[in-house]
């Protein structure tokens, strides 16, 4: 593994081990996605984002990695401020329930955020108990009534857990193994806090969606993993765990539950036809990641191209969503506080930064629609049903929109 000052570059796959790693696109040197300002001239470091693929096992991943005390320690998204996520949450408390008869049960959340997703389970009540490494999210789930512990979680933390409470029921991980730096460590962590009866949940952005949708921006330093059905099963049976069903979540623009257990269930008839579709789509393949790349390359063009036509006219622009995954678009794309006045976000504690690279100050929605922009660029797209009902009922905006993502970028009028 090769290292720089505060970064390392991976030889070997993240998953197998496998040293014969593809280059897949280089998106040049970016800032931490969530590293907000405070002011526009502070200094900001920027390391390289290079997307790699793995021939033997087909996953997707960044080739370098920040340390995980840098990126994880201090956070700034908060689940329970996604209307989407909290509309989720009740599916995928109903979807995971159900493998279990009517029992009590103590869930483990891994990387917990605010307990948004374990709130449902303490309602219908279960135990639950949270991990999280955000000290300043942490203080809010606990404030909230959900039981969580700060810190990263592994084998080690695992191991007090089953000490402190046995083992779980139920452990979730939502959205945090491709996260993790120590990809085994956390699997084996997982391992350990089942128990034999019980089942897992890992949600992770499908790589189908990002492949489909042109979504480059779902890569950024904090996401080190990118994971297809073949993939995750590949690593979860390193650890004799088994695979056997699936649920398709909204979050992230086309996201992936797949559900495992230490015995081996019979197979769900989705999980067996999602195994066949990948074969034939090309998921699997390097070169339609190949493919992925020169098609990353002609959205950006397309989508300058759209936001010039509309600063020609002197348009007023602003951003809407201040998320990981718009810094990563919005300094590929080379668009600052030049080509949008600000960005609108509901999180109060992004409010009064400025977004990492692109020095555009993020505001909450009321100040930004109270100078009355013609034209919005929705970076939050992922959102995009809840920012476009937002934007209509409470605002009253008429006027355009940019949706970027997924697939081409395109204007519609509202």
């Amino acid at each position: 593994m090769k290292s720089n000052k505060t970064y390392t570059e991976i030889e070997s796959c993240r998953a197998c081990g496998a040293e014969d790693l593809a280059t897949i696109i280089s998106l040049g040197e970016h800032p931490l996605a969530n590293s907000l300002k405070v002011d526009p001239d502070q200094e900001e470091e920027k390391f390289p984002l290079t997307l790699m693929f793995c021939s033997t096992c087909c996953l997707v991943q960044l080739r370098e990695t920040v340390p995980k005390e840098v990126l994880f320690k201090s956070y700034v998204w908060v689940t329970g401020t996604s209307k989407t996520a909290r509309d989720f949450r009740e599916e995928f408390y109903k979807s995971t329930t159900k493998y279990f008869e009517n029992k009590n049960l103590f869930v483990v959340e891994v990387a917990s955020n605010d307990g948004t997703f374990l709130e449902p389970f303490k309602k219908g009540g279960h135990k639950v108990l949270g991990v999280d490494p955000a000290e300043n999210i942490a203080q809010i789930a606990n404030s909230n009534g959900i039981q969580t512990i700060s810190e990263f979680f592994g084998l080690k933390a695992a191991d007090s857990i089953v000490d402190d409470y046995g083992q779980a029921d139920c452990v979730i991980a939502r959205n945090v193994v491709p996260h993790s730096e120590e990809l085994h460590e956390v699997i084996a962590g997982i391992e350990r806090c089942l128990k034999n009866d019980g089942v897992g949940a890992i949600e992770f952005h499908y790589t189908q969606a990002i492949l489909d949708g042109v979504q480059y921006d779902s890569i950024y330093h904090e996401h080190l993993s990118y994971f297809s059905l073949y993939s995750i099963c590949h690593l979860l049976e390193r650890y004799n765990l088994f695979p056997f069903d699936i649920l398709e979540s909204p979050i992230s623009g086309g996201a992936l539950v797949v559900y495992f257990s230490k015995v081996k269930r019979v197979a769900s008839n989705k999980f067996e036809e999602r195994k066949i579709s990948e074969n034939k789509t090309g998921i699997l393949k390097k070169e339609k990641w190949e493919e992925f790349a020169g098609a990353c390359i002609a959205h950006k063009e397309k989508l300058l191209a759209l936001l010039k036509a509309e600063t020609d006219k002197e348009s007023r622009l602003i951003g809407y969503g201040a998320s990981a995954r718009s810094s990563t678009l919005l300094n590929f794309c080379g668009i600052n506080n030049f080509g949008l006045a600000c960005i609108a976000d509901g999180n109060t504690i992004k409010h009064g930064k400025f977004a990492p690279g692109a020095n555009i100050p993020i505001v909450s929605p009321d100040l930004a629609f109270s100078e009355m922009p013609d034209t919005i660029l929705l970076l939050a797209w992922n959102f995009k049903d809840e920012i476009l009902s937002v934007l209509k009922e409470k605002y009253r905006f008429r006027g355009k929109v940019i949706i970027p993502l997924p697939s081409s970028p395109h204007v519609i009028k509202i």
